[in-house]
């Protein structure tokens, strides 16, 4: 059954319900459009604005219902969405914008008031996501919305509301409808039947850069010029591209000793405008008997995180948005509702067993080089309080554990890639090029190489990483006991299958007597940036720490607990590398693009440590061998050990990477027993006997 052909039925019974919900909006324009000084409501001008949103999406739904759209030219396509989204576009001049938008926390408390302000910005938030509702030609998530909004509106015209009344409609509208609201979205991650981007990637004319209007996102000139760019390759190509991309995937597979045969599901991640390659990899992926599970990034705050996009996206819309409602789950988390949320959750996945056993893992293309965004905290924005910050990670950690039990991780595979959005700059065509060079790279000759450096820190007692210059970097990392180093070692030879490009050797170190400072002058992590990080270690976990975006101590702390530590009061070191890329750095470096590159490519240009779970949780009793045979036994730490005691202790469901570039490093030693000490780096370049080839970007450069 087509995608299109699926809400048929639903719609049809849902047909009368939003009319009338959409009537009785109408009605309300009609009397207070041009009647407000002879009329009393509180904050009419509200209602009118958000009134005058939704006729514009019931004007959107019927454009769609009778392809209208389908005789428009791209010009007005560009117009027309560029409408739906212009109230929260980034404010320029001539142009009201974000600023004067009732999504803007700070322009709702300046005009609504400190109570109100932020329950009605949180109101329009959500109903702004009936742009992909009506899209997605969803009728029932259309209506309780349009429905939630005239009972807001009833509530404020039948006098003057209190703040517990407006709360207790926000808050059960999130919670009656999270049956259906987590239940789809599990259905989304896991059922190939819902193939409306699939439709979309295999069916459209992708030469006619129409049908980027399809998703229903906002759509940039990074889209457009995307899928122009890709529209200009060949197809052999791009059908590399692609092969480079579902090859890793395989490989994965081969590598952990896991049957793909077994799987019939690819969860496919991309950023829209790079259709042409998912098409030509939906095809190369089929061969290997997979169907791709393709879902956008959530809509709904119930199942959002933060500010993340699992799923397809485009560019944002306006970054400081989206940062401005990352603690909108303060409104309604409470204990009730996570235990609600997780039985929902339960449920739903219960429901889809047998999906979730197919589903073989998520095939992730990410994009890079939009403009440099420091976000502002705004003290209008709802933030959790201490103790939803400990429901929040609660819930994170029940979820994970109803994922991880009927999707276990030592069960599926991954891949990750990534190439460079049009905003990179002028130079976007040639810099595509550069990365397609790089995540293309000999892995065979850095499979040798990454042996040499592993043979030696297998030597090793402990590792110490200093700083150069300003960076104040001192670290010293404890290396595990191999018991028979003849066929063990601690650390993985990693070349590009789930992670592309080439370039690392890792391992999960002992935390006991793993210490000291790690300090980096700039960092992005998890698309924000960081200005002068350095967390302090005792024992391997977070002790200190500490950075220098904003004025205060107390803001700088509390941007890395919430985005880092996320939430939580500390987090063990649960992965210490060093990468191999120098040419993917000394390109960087030679773009000027070092600070606009994702983690993927940046952890492989320097050492790096990882805050949180190791790269083996869930999946530490898969026996892996490197190329050389010997097994990776160093998968554990002190925290993992305690899954089968305390299981609440042993995971933190979050993994960031955080990378000490080239020029910032002074020196890696492996550290024998018996005190001697063997430099794998020095200023930045490999001393490293067996490594001299690492060096010779650096000096082509």
């Amino acid at each position: 059954m087509k995608y299109q052909e699926l809400f048929l039925e639903e719609n049809k019974n849902m047909e009368e319900r939003y009319l009338l919900a959409m009537e009785r909006i109408q009605t309300f324009i009609n009397e207070f459009e041009h009647q407000t000084e002879t009329k009393e409501m509180l904050y009419v001008d509200y209602f009118l604005s958000v009134a005058k949103f939704m006729m514009k999406i019931k004007r959107y739904w019927e454009l769609l219902d009778t392809n209208a759209g389908n005789s428009m030219t791209l010009e007005e396509w560009q117009k027309y969405n560029q409408e739906l989204y212009s109230d929260v576009l980034v404010s320029k001049q001539n142009q009201q914008g974000y600023d004067f938008s009732y999504a803007n926390p700070v322009y709702a408390v300046e005009v609504l008031g400190e109570e109100f302000g932020p329950l009605l910005s949180f109101l329009y938030t959500e109903l702004r996501g009936c742009i992909i509702y009506a899209t997605e030609r969803r009728l029932f998530y259309l209506t309780i919305h349009a429905e939630l909004f005239i009972e807001v509106l009833c509530l404020f015209e039948d006098g003057q509301p209190t703040v517990k009344e407006l709360k207790e409609i926000l808050y059960y509208f999130v919670s009656d409808y999270a049956d259906e609201t987590i239940d789809y979205r599990v259905r989304e991650q896991l059922d190939p039947e819902l193939s409306f981007a699939t439709d979309i990637i295999m069916e459209s004319d992708l030469t006619d850069l129409r049908y980027l209007y399809q998703y229903g996102e906002y759509i940039s000139e990074n889209e457009i010029k995307m899928a122009s760019f890709l529209n200009q390759l060949e197809q052999d190509k791009i059908d590399a591209m692609a092969h480079t991309y579902t090859h890793g995937y395989q490989e994965g597979f081969r590598i952990a000793g896991i049957d793909l045969t077994k799987k019939k599901t690819v969860n496919i991640r991309y950023a829209i405008g790079m259709e042409r390659m998912v098409r030509a990899a939906i095809k190369q992926f089929e061969q290997m008997g997979l169907k791709p599970v393709i879902y956008r990034a959530p809509i709904a705050r119930v199942n959002r995180r933060q500010t993340a996009k699992p799923g397809y996206f485009a560019t944002s819309v306006n970054r400081q948005y989206e940062y401005d409602h990352r603690g909108d789950d303060a409104l309604f988390l409470d204990k009730a509702f996570v235990d609600r949320k997780i039985a929902i959750l339960k449920s739903a996945y219960e429901s889809r067993k047998q999906l979730a056993k197919e589903y073989a893992g998520p095939a992730v293309i990410e994009v890079f080089g939009e403009a440099e965004f420091s976000p502002v905290n705004k003290k209008e924005a709802f933030k959790l309080s201490k103790e939803q910050q400990e429901l929040s990670v609660y819930a994170s950690s029940e979820s994970a554990k109803i994922v991880n039990e009927y999707i276990p991780q030592d069960d599926y595979s991954f891949t990750i890639i990534a190439y460079p959005l049009p905003s990179i700059g002028e130079q976007f065509e040639e810099i595509f090029g550069k990365i397609v060079e790089v995540n293309t790279l000999d892995n065979e000759l850095y499979k040798q190489i990454q042996q040499v450096i592993i043979d030696e820190l297998d030597q090793a007692v402990k590792v110490r990483v200093l700083g150069t210059g300003d960076n104040e970097t001192d670290m010293t990392v404890m290396m595990h006991d191999l018991e028979h180093p003849e066929q063990e070692t601690n650390f993985e030879n990693c070349t590009a299958d789930v992670n592309i490009p080439v370039g690392e050797v890792f391992t999960s170190p002992k935390l006991t007597g793993t210490e000291g400072v790690l300090h980096v002058s700039e960092v992005y992590l998890n698309d924000l940036r960081y200005e002068n990080i350095r967390l302090v270690f005792q024992d391997g976990k977070i002790k200190e720490y500490s950075c220098d975006n904003f004025e205060t101590e107390e803001e700088n702390k509390a941007y890395i607990k919430e985005n880092v530590l996320y939430n939580r009061e500390t987090l063990p070191i649960g992965e210490f590398a060093i990468g191999t890329n120098t040419t993917a750095y000394v390109m960087a470096n030679a773009y000027d693009i070092v600070y606009k590159l994702p983690i993927l490519i940046v952890e492989k240009m320097g050492p790096h440590f990882a805050v949180g779970d190791t790269c083996y949780s869930y999946s530490e009793e898969t026996k892996l061998y490197n190329p050389d045979g010997k097994e990776i036994v160093a998968k554990d730490n002190e925290c993992s050990l305690l899954r089968d005691t305390k299981p609440d202790e042993a995971y933190f469901h979050c993994h960031t990477d955080i990378t000490i570039p080239y020029d910032e490093i002074g020196k890696i030693i492996s550290i024998h027993a018996d005190g001697t000490e063997v430099a794998i780096i020095e200023n930045g370049r490999f001393v490293l006997k067996g490594c001299e080839k690492l060096n010779e970007p650096f000096e082509k450069n």
